[in-house]
């Protein structure tokens, strides 16, 4: 155990880093498209601060795909949990997300939409990759038959 939450603060010291580079973006986009004129210290400190936190959370959580006692569905579940629940405090703490019934609700089928959407991607890709390693060795394994 020791090892995945050591592991767990090095990805996630790693991935926080980016969170001021991604807030940074985020800021120039919105001051682009006149949504943002100015920002006090005060929203840009919290900006900074949460989107690190957001940041290194959503990089540390990547280990419980490493705890091999944790079935894979489980692991899944609980990463898109623990990256649900970080992104909505984070858009609510910012003020990204209005506060109400439907915003919530539509964040969350976007959410959960986005996360089936790369896990779909995730799958086909590694179903592809399998399938092409188990053929180069059975190819492997008909040659040294013969």
């Amino acid at each position: 155990m020791r090892k995945f939450v050591s592991e767990f603060f090095r990805r996630g010291l790693i991935a926080c880093g980016f969170g001021p580079i991604v807030l940074a973006i985020l800021y120039l986009i919105l001051q682009h498209q006149a949504v943002v004129e100015t920002l006090s210290v005060n929203r840009v400190c919290v900006g900074i601060f949460s989107v690190s936190a957001l940041a290194f959370i959503a990089g540390g959580m990547n280990v419980v795909y490493q705890i091999e006692r944790l079935p894979l569905s489980m692991a899944i579940l609980i990463h898109g949990a623990v990256l649900y629940t970080t992104y909505l405090g984070t858009y609510m703490l910012n003020d990204w997300l209005e506060w109400g019934v439907t915003p919530v609700l539509v964040f969350s089928a976007i959410f959960v939409v986005g996360y089936l959407a790369i896990w779909t991607i995730i799958y086909f890709i590694t179903k592809k990759r399998t399938a092409r390693l188990n053929e180069i060795l059975k190819q492997k394994q008909q040659k040294e038959d013969k």
